[in-house]
């Protein structure tokens, strides 16, 4: 999900915000407008979002850039390519099974997904291993209430993600040169810690086939290929799950991959990125900036080798 060059989009080239705003009241009214070389989709609103004391401040990235520069490599390894290649992906109906060492293993669908606790806005900053990074509004809940529905065993220390995957709606996954279905994983506090979303949403809206429709998980303190789209099944496992990115290349990806500004990766300085719309580049914070809140989570490790 994260291979490439940091800096790809000009701010010149990204939508104001007031301007992005605007267009969604012209959308809403029923107008079918093209912007660009493509028609833009109405997505699905998500109402009576709550707000979240979560979220951080910072200035939003436009949406426009949010949804056409991504990384989903079942979609193709370009940045613009998923949100012209995913135009067509099936996500309904949609299961996600929760299995592994539970009490209660089940399938959601995507309605109870929806049903089970109130979607609230998250405004998180998003930082990719490349150098570049983001603020996005997710919409969704902690992904702890969604394990906590299968009441998970003491032998589970581990969740194990794994995307859908069909080659025939993905036929550019096999350019991508990585293994599929995609898989990641997180230590079960990890998983369990308020901060990381199970997400359904952006900027108000449904998620957009580019972005991981119609459910995927976001952890904001690590590197954007940890926050895996498109999610079918979670496994509650005892053992370090085997993530996607570690069995492509282990010397440049970590099971844990959290942000950290002294840990370079080998093809790039992890010290400054680029917030897309920006030109001047900023310092990386540790843990995207998160800090205060997960770094007890790492109390004793070395981030140098748990990397």
């Amino acid at each position: 999900m994260l291979i490439g060059k940091a800096g790809e989009i000009r701010s010149s080239e990204i939508t104001p915000r007031d301007v992005y705003f605007s267009r969604r009241k012209f959308l809403a009214g029923g107008v079918g407008l093209a912007v660009g070389a493509g028609a833009l989709r109405a997505a699905a609103k998500l109402e009576g979002l709550g707000k979240s004391p979560f979220s951080t401040t910072e200035k939003l990235t436009p949406y426009d850039a949010v949804t056409t520069y991504n990384n989903f490599y079942e979609f193709g390894s370009g940045k613009d390519q998923p949100a012209r290649f995913a135009k067509n992906f099936q996500t309904v109906p949609w299961t996600v099974s929760v299995e592994g060492h539970a009490q209660k293993p089940r399938t959601f669908d995507l309605d109870s997904i929806l049903a089970l606790a109130p979607i609230e806005e998250r405004i998180y900053r998003m930082r990719c291993v490349e150098g570049w990074s983001m603020v996005i509004p997710w919409a969704g809940y902690p992904l702890s209430t969604l394990l906590k529905q299968v009441e998970p065993l003491s032998k589970a220390r581990y969740v194990a993600f794994q995307s859908y995957y069909n080659s025939k709606q993905m036929p550019q996954a096999r350019f991508s040169g990585i293994p599929f279905p995609y898989v990641e994983g997180l230590r079960m506090d990890e998983a369990m810690h308020p901060l990381t979303l199970l997400c359904v949403g952006l900027y108000g809206e449904r998620l957009p086939n580019q972005n991981g429709a119609p459910v995927r998980i976001v952890v904001p303190w690590k590197y954007g290929f940890k926050s895996i789209k498109s999610i079918a099944k979670i496994k509650l496992v005892e053992k370090e799950p085997p993530i996607t990115w570690n069995l492509a290349n282990p010397r440049e990806y970590g099971f844990y991959s959290n942000v950290n500004p002294k840990v370079d990766h080998p093809r790039w300085s992890q010290a400054k990125e680029r917030r897309i719309g920006e030109f001047f580049k900023r310092d990386t914070l540790l843990f995207n900036g998160y800090g205060d809140s997960v770094s007890s989570l790492y109390a004793g490790m070395d981030l140098k080798k748990y990397y």
